[in-house]
């Protein structure tokens, strides 16, 4: 449960070992390298855009020609593949690479240049297979598409814009130009939408035809050549039978370069790197012999970073604390449990200034809730199973996907743990196969409830709910007090958590000896409870009344803001009343799992029934355990982030962003450590 303390790290060295520096830097990965502003003309920023830009460029080069090689030689993965994380690579390997990035670069343009070469190929293919389909309705035409006629013929190729018999044409024809002494007309083929035609007649009536023609909505087609359509379409697909060929051998060169995929990988992660190196050297200030970085560093590795550094350069390097009103940016520590719940609270934002870490008492809550609303053992003996198979079988898997998956492991065993309390094992699957298969009395519980079973009590759960929502909420309430006192506003936690404390434990002990608790929950408690809980009620309520604005010297005002914050109450119970979501959830795992049972077993106890019975079983259990899986998740992050987190926290730090080695592919196994 922290904050790490950083620091402030300077450093002045000379500009011949600045390369060396950063890459000693970016190797630890510990220091966040700051942006410095340029402040005198001694100290300037250096352009490095146009070396990024380059080493951006190769980065994705690589990326294509491994993303083409996924394309033509796919690589065999599993559907968990994406839990298998970067493949890790040692420094010596990952060096030995580097010295051949520029023939491993050439592949890669290679790659991309076949790649190129079978994208027009296709583009063509497509081009002539759309040309050879226009001139499927010619086919029939023995002459050229470009064919004018003879010496003393004229001839018109071309479509009428509708279906059209050939005595439909001619009388068209005749009726446009009466006066044409002889004609010929060829209806070549029809479709829907057009007649293709092909009009004879003799060349010193070629104008009178071309204008009757055009009259009833003759046009050329857009396909010409001096060749006759069918040998035409024979022609290209001679065509597209050889480009068809060049992609098959283009793309055998391309699955030649499949062996060379692991080296395109960390080419791509070199530049990648490099990239991100002269981002940072573009924001360091520099003179003609020297330059000055300065950032963050958490505490507990900047003195072996100033040793390291002191031992390997000529510098002067300076680690100072914080100033007063700085805020840093932020790293959390916490144990392997607590730690696998840090998803939850960079969610919701990370602690600001001044503000503690609650990853380590909110994960104990989300631990118990989560469990409370699944509660069923089965369920979770399976998710915590199937999360602890995942995380040893993909050591390698990325940091903040193995949180997660820990986190619901940890989840599993709490829904195991409430289970065995509550008696629920697929709900009541157990006593249904007992009832069915082996006679067993109706009524009989198999395995029994190591405490009860909400199902048949579900007020007494209701009463436990909000108990443990109180203690939520009251845990919340006493860290907002300990952050005042830490900040050394004693009074201030006083007033503002002490007399709410006050308020209500003298509110709950009034309520306790009522009918109304007694006539929900069924138990009594003695009523000389009310007498110390109603002196409590009025001192907390004169105190909030009088002491929530004090601030304020105008008293009217005071005593109205006063009496505002006394009607924040209702807001307290309805967070209170939040809780009611652990029985609604839980008692929905169980409902639904029990009208599964019953819906199996509904079928009868032969070899069909049961064949059936294992079907509803496997499919509507599946479904339920998803469904509610979703739900307790859900559920119990809003019982973090709205009920708890708002009695005490804000969160809107800046998570620690190191300069470090952030590859796409591998995980480089660097040598520096600190």
């Amino acid at each position: 449960m922290a904050v790490l303390q950083m620091q402030r790290i300077n450093i002045c060295a000379l500009r011949k070992d600045r390369k060396k520096i950063l890459e000693l830097l970016q190797q630890t990965g510990a220091v966040e390298v700051e942006r410095m502003p340029e402040e005198d003309e001694s100290f300037r920023r250096v352009d490095t855009a146009s070396q990024k830009v380059v080493f951006e460029k190769n980065a994705n080069a690589a990326d294509n020609a491994l993303e083409i090689l996924q394309i033509y030689v796919p690589e065999k993965k599993s559907m968990l593949s994406s839990l298998e994380g970067k493949t890790p690579v040692d420094y010596e390997g990952y060096s030995s690479v580097v010295k051949r990035q520029d023939a491993i670069m050439s592949t890669a343009h290679q790659v991309v240049n076949l790649s190129k070469r079978i994208a027009e190929n296709k583009a063509n293919i497509l081009k002539r297979e759309n040309q050879k389909e226009a001139l499927e309705p010619w086919k029939l035409l023995d002459v050229p598409m470009n064919f004018a006629g003879t010496k003393k013929t004229a001839a018109f190729i071309g479509t009428l814009p509708a279906p059209m018999m050939q005595e439909q044409v001619f009388e068209s024809l005749t009726q446009a130009a009466p006066k044409l002494e002889a004609l010929d007309v060829h209806v070549i083929s029809a479709d829907r939408d057009q007649t293709y035609i092909c009009v004879l007649c003799g060349r010193q009536d070629a104008a009178a035809m071309e204008e009757a023609l055009r009259s009833i909505g003759f046009a050329r087609p857009a396909q010409t050549g001096g060749m006759v359509p069918r040998e035409r379409q024979e022609r290209l697909e001679q065509k597209i039978a050889a480009l068809k060929k060049e992609n098959e051998n283009l793309e055998k060169e391309i699955a030649d370069h499949a062996v060379e995929r692991r080296d395109l990988e960390l080419v791509s992660d070199y530049y990648r790197t490099r990239a991100a190196k002269y981002e940072v050297l573009g924001g360091l200030l520099q003179s003609k012999k020297t330059f000055v970085l300065t950032g963050y560093v958490p505490k507990k590795v900047a003195g072996g970073l100033k040793e390291e550094l002191d031992k390997s350069f000529a510098l002067a390097v300076e680690v100072v604390d914080m100033e007063e009103g700085e805020e840093p940016p932020v790293l959390l520590t916490n144990s392997t449990f607590s730690g696998s719940f840090e998803g939850v609270v960079n969610s919701f934002g990370l602690p600001k200034l001044g503000e503690i870490d609650p990853t380590t008492i909110m994960s104990f809550f989300y631990f118990f809730f989560f469990g409370l609303m699944l509660s069923d053992a089965a369920y979770g003996l399976i998710i915590t199973i199937a999360c602890f198979v995942v995380l040893k079988k993909f050591p390698h898997m990325e940091e903040g996907m193995r949180k997660s998956l820990r986190m619901f492991m940890y989840c599993g065993i709490s829904t195991l743990i409430w289970g065995i309390l509550f008696g629920g094992y697929f709900g009541d699957v157990v006593d249904v196969v007992a009832r069915n298969y082996f006679g067993a009395p109706e009524g009989t519980s198999v395995i029994p409830a190591l405490w009860f079973v909400p199902l048949n009590d579900p007020m007494r759960m209701l009463i436990y709910s909000m108990l443990f929502g109180l203690i939520h909420l009251f845990v919340g309430l006493a860290l907002k007090g300990y952050m005042l006192i830490k900040d050394g506003k004693v009074m201030d936690a006083v007033w503002d958590v002490g007399l709410w404390f006050v308020f209500l434990i003298g509110l709950i002990l009034l309520l306790l000896p009522s009918d109304i608790f007694k006539g929900i929950s069924g138990i009594e408690f003695s009523p000389s409870l009310a007498v110390p809980g109603k002196y409590m009620a009025i001192v907390g309520l004169v105190g909030i009344l009088l002491m929530s604005a004090r601030d304020n010297k105008n008293w009217g005002l005071r005593i109205a803001l006063g009496a505002y914050d006394i009607y924040n109450t209702t807001g307290w119970l309805s967070d209170v009343l939040s809780y009611s979501r652990l029985l609604a959830l839980g008692l929905a795992t169980g409902v639904i799992a029990s009208v599964i049972n019953q819906m199996g077993s509904m079928v009868g106890t032969g070899v069909v029934g049961t064949i059936l019975f294992i079907i509803i079983f496997l499919a509507g259990h599946t479904l339920n355990l998803a469904i509610n899986l979703l739900g307790a998740y859900v559920h119990t992050n809003r019982l973090q982030f709205v009920e708890f987190f708002g009695k005490f926290y804000e969160g809107g730090g800046r998570p620690f962003d190191p300069f470090t080695t952030n590859t796409k592919y591998v995980d480089i196994k660097e040598e520096m450590k600190l």
